[in-house]
């Protein structure tokens, strides 16, 4: 049984880092997409790991399919369409002020067909709310999710806000909220839980969510850690002191070191789970984001497993 599949989108993040002697703007094409980073974390640490999503024909999207497979990401599910990568454009003004800006293309063109039995086999089947933007990606996003859920896979959610992917507010909260239910594991920032939830305590969105049946509530506090909700308890996991390089990709390589974490307890991963067990992961998992922090790049930063046991 495979630990992790994840859907959704994947893309180039082309992240501006400086200007040559003319003023002219350089770019760095990062490989991206939070499902993807959740896939490569998680495998970086020690799980079997499969990500579904779309592709452009170029030459972005044969290098996005490179770096998933050289870190062992089983990348059978990744499909490639006519349109081209979706890229994410990040500008960085003369206060150091970063603006974003996305190219959308392949990503959101996978459809119910492509994406099929997505989580066949796999313990968690993890997914984002990027891909619920707009169809085919939205429709095959939630018939694999509904279909790995009637099988008894477990579903892991990011509701990972993106204001400029959405034509207004509204909708994005009303799509953002429709799979909670469906969710057995829930992360989310602790800037989206008042957009989710109408809650602006930690201790009261996450009972909130609970309510609505998610089993674990991960809310994430940046430097500060990680607030957690479990069988009725809340409390906040510490995190580890670090000077940061770059916050990108931090709570992708939190999500998938707890995912990894929680596939080592067997093909029931939160069966029989107590407290102090899941207190010892979400430690792991906020010294695997320190990491991440530590170091530039998403991707090129998150750690192997021999740097966290060693």
């Amino acid at each position: 049984m495979r630990d992790i599949t994840a859907i959704g989108e994947i893309l180039i993040d082309l992240t501006q880092t400086g200007t040559n002697e003319n003023g002219v703007p350089l770019f760095a094409a990062n490989p991206g997409g939070a499902p993807a980073n959740v896939t490569v974390a998680a495998s970086r640490l020690g799980a079997s790991a499969a990500f579904v999503g779309k592709v452009g024909d170029d030459g972005f999207g044969a290098y996005l399919r490179r770096v998933l497979e050289g870190d062992g990401v089983d990348c059978s599910g990744l499909r490639t369409g006519s349109a081209p990568t979706t890229m994410a454009v990040v500008a960085v003004d003369e206060r150091g002020e970063r603006s974003f800006r996305f190219v959308r293309g392949a990503d959101r063109d996978l459809s119910p067909d492509e994406a099929g039995s997505a989580a066949a086999g796999a313990k968690f089947l993890h997914f984002g709310s990027v891909s619920l933007t707009e169809d085919p990606a939205r429709s095959a996003t939630l018939a694999a999710v509904q279909a790995a859920r009637e099988a008894g896979t477990l579903i892991s959610y990011d509701p990972n806000y993106r204001a400029a992917l959405w034509p207004g507010r509204e909708e994005a909260v009303e799509w953002m909220r429709r799979p909670l239910p469906m969710a057995d594991v829930l992360k989310l920032s602790d800037e989206e839980l008042p957009l989710l939830t109408g809650c602006d305590r930690p201790e009261d969105g996450a009972r909130a969510l609970e309510e609505l049946g998610v089993k674990l509530v991960l809310v994430t506090l940046g430097g500060e850690g990680v607030f957690c909700r479990w069988q009725g308890e809340s409390w906040r996991q510490p995190g580890v002191s670090v000077k940061v390089a770059d916050t990108n990709g931090a709570g992708d390589t939190f999500l998938g070191a707890v995912l990894s974490r929680l596939c080592r307890r067997g093909d029931a991963p939160l069966e029989g789970l107590k407290r102090a067990e899941l207190e010892d992961i979400l430690t792991f998992a906020n010294r695997a984001a320190a990491l991440t922090c530590s170091r530039s790049g998403a991707i090129p930063a998150m750690p192997a497993l021999a740097e966290l046991e060693g």
